[in-house]
Order: C-alpha cells, then structure tokens, then sequence
C-alpha cells in the first residue's frame, strides 16, 4: 500500500474524531487515504459499506455490480431512491459517495465478475469486501483472493440473520476451508425468496466496514478463524472458531485448485446423465397454454408465497415435501412437467428429484413466478 501525502488542513479538520484515537492517529489517516478497497456488490451490504468506507477516508473505493436498482431494492439499500429505479447500481452509488467525500476516488465496474475479470480487478486492491448473494461469486471471489494473497472481508445475511469474518489464506481459514463444495441448488432460498429485514443488512455491513478499516490501517485484531454470527431477533451474538483446511483444495498444503474455474458450471445444476438441465421461459410455457399443449406446471414454493402470488392452473407441492408427496405426480412421470418457484432455484432442485425418481420430460421455469409476473401476467403480485 503506498503512503499518502501529508494532511491538509481540511483532512485535519475531516478526520479530527480519528485523529485523536492513539491507536489510529495521522499515521493511521494517511494509511486509510492511501488504502484502495473494492466493494464485490452494491446491494444491501454494499450500500452502507460504502457510506462508512468514504466517510473514513478510504482513498479509493472499487464499486463492481452490473445490476440496476429495483423497488424491491429500497427497503435495505440505502444509498438508492425512488428516482434511482432503473439506473445502474454503480452509477448512482458512485454520484451519492464522491458528493459524501471529495477525498475518495471512486472507481467503477459495471461488470459481472467472472474468472475472466476477477484477478485483474481485484489485484488492483488492498482489501476486497464480498457483499454477494450468490454462491458462484462468493467462490469466485474467495479463490481470486487466495490466489492473489488478499485478505476478503466477508458478509452474509438472510432474514433475521447474520455473520461476518475475514478470511485470509495467509493468517487463517479461506471460505472453502468451511464450504469445500457449494450447497445443492435450491437448497438454500436466496434473500429474494426468504426475504431479509431491511436494517439487517446496515450492522453487518459496519463490521465488514470496521474489519476493512483495521486492515488498512493495521490496527486491533482482524476476525481471522473467527465467524461472528447475529440474531436479530433474539438480539444476539455469537463467535466461532473457525480451522484452517489443511485438504483446502484451493489453499491446502496440496492444492487442487490453482487457477480460476467455470463457477456458474461448479455451482449450477446436471440433469441425469450428465446432460445440462432443460429451460423454457415464461413465454414459453405462456405459448404453449395458448396452443393448448398438455402439461403440468409445478409450483414447489411454501403455502404462504402461494397465497400472496400465483400463476393460475398451477399445481402447489413444496420442495420439502416433495419426495414423500411424489406418488401425487405419477400421472406425468411420461409427460410433461414444467416447475416453478419465485426465482428458479428450487425447481432447479425439484427438477433434479423429479428426474432422479424417474420423470422423463422435465423443464425448469427459467426466472420462476418473477419471470411470469414481469414478462408475461403484471397482475401477478411481484414480492
């Protein structure tokens, strides 16, 4: 990390409350302007880490999310308003943080992160912060930075709860030292699909915050091998101990993993056999209504979002009670099945069952009810 210039008298005047924690001081200041951090997301997490990045006087702020701001967005991620629906995340993310700070330069990438990109963006950076929802990116960014040798300041949520850690290959644990292999899709629901409280997301943001700001500044104790876990609900925290892998494929003693792979391929969903598993979108399935075909939709959401959305002749049977409930199905083991749930995760997974207990002609509603109500019937409630 290059070190900055001496303060001027406005960054005196700025950081001032920093300034006079021993701990931290003008030495610890110009560590934070010289600092680049880049932030993988600019939703929940995101949002607030970048208010509290800039309002510190990190020096460069990384912003990389190719995704436009939704309504459903404003309820948790702050940097963003009603006018904001419809403009790129990391367009008005970056307005709202060089009006915050005019000390921080900030750098942005409306890109998807892939193993195309993602060692050349991240090795421009001192820290990375992952404030992802997917899988794929979370294993992305966790081997780009075992490769690279940088400290990954991760976050989590979902619903009521939280955790964040700092993995770093160098001192401790990586993410796949825990997580070697990625849950079954549809296994974990997505914040879309479980939904999050919207204040959820701002605490765990500020520790990611705190814990990239240590690092910068090499103060205090990083949470190296250590989770730290909140309830909101209960109000509650939680610390665990986290091991280091020696079997780690990516940073063992022996590793397998040496160069960036297909993580939408490592965390994606075969059919039987090896073959990629069969999509039809929401106009599809609408065609072949109005052409009379004969099939089964499957909706294998829970009773309550059944309640509050629905496509109309659809059939409800939970992923979770599908295999004892799978009898039900055995009228369409040789025709065809089209499943569905909010976003295509879980009928993913009941694709698999249904293939797996042998159903011949299985297809995944491809985007799910979402898809349905954007594309094809608005009068279907999004939630």
């Amino acid at each position: 990390m290059a070190s900055s210039p001496p303060l001027t008298p406005a960054q005196f005047e700025r950081y001032r409350r920093h300034l006079t924690l021993p701990e931290l001081g003008v030495e610890g200041q110009r560590a934070l302007l010289a600092g680049r951090v880049l932030l993988v997301g600019v939703g929940g997490l995101g949002c607030p880490l970048a208010q509290y990045l800039a309002a510190a006087g990190v020096g460069a702020l990384g912003l990389v999310d190719f995704d436009v701001v939704d309504a459903s967005n404003l309820q948790r991620q702050v940097l963003y308003g009603t006018a904001d629906i419809g403009r790129p995340k990391v367009e008005v993310a970056a307005e709202r943080v060089r009006a915050q700070n005019p000390d921080v330069v900030v750098e942005t990438h409306a890109v998807q992160l892939d193993s195309s990109n993602a060692l050349e963006l991240l090795g421009a950076y001192d820290v990375v912060v992952d404030g992802t929802d997917n899988f794929p990116t979370r294993y992305l960014v966790n081997d780009a930075c075992v490769l690279l040798g940088k400290p990954n300041v991760h976050g989590s949520i979902f619903r009521f709860d939280g955790q964040a850690t700092v993995f770093d290959a160098r001192h401790g644990p990586c993410y796949r030292c825990l997580y070697p292999e990625p849950p079954p899709p549809g296994a974990v629901p997505s914040c879309a699909e479980g939904g999050v409280l919207g204040v959820l997301p701002g605490l765990v943001a500020l520790i990611q915050a705190t814990e990239a700001l240590k690092l910068l500044a090499g103060i205090g104790e990083p949470l190296y091998g250590r989770l730290l876990r909140y309830d909101a609900l209960r109000m509650d925290f939680a610390e665990f101990r986290l091991k280091k892998d020696t079997h780690c494929p990516v940073c063992g003693v022996q590793p397998s993993i040496t160069e960036l792979i297909d993580y939408e391929g490592f965390c994606g969903v075969s059919a039987a056999g090896g073959e990629a598993m069969q999509e039809v979108s929401a106009a599809d399935v609408q065609a072949a209504r109005e052409r009379g075909d004969e099939f089964l939709l499957l909706d294998v959401r829970e009773p309550s979002e059944w309640e509050t959305a629905r496509i109309e002749g659809a059939q409800l049977l939970p992923l979770g009670q599908l295999e004892a409930r799978i009898s039900e199905l055995d009228d369409w083991r040789a025709r065809r099945v089209v499943v569905h749930c909010h976003h295509g995760g879980r009928s993913a997974n009941a694709c698999g069952v249904l293939e797996a207990a042998g159903f011949r002609d299985v297809a995944n509603l491809a985007g799910g009810i979402e898809a349905w109500s954007l594309t094809v019937d608005p009068a279907v409630p999004r939630y």
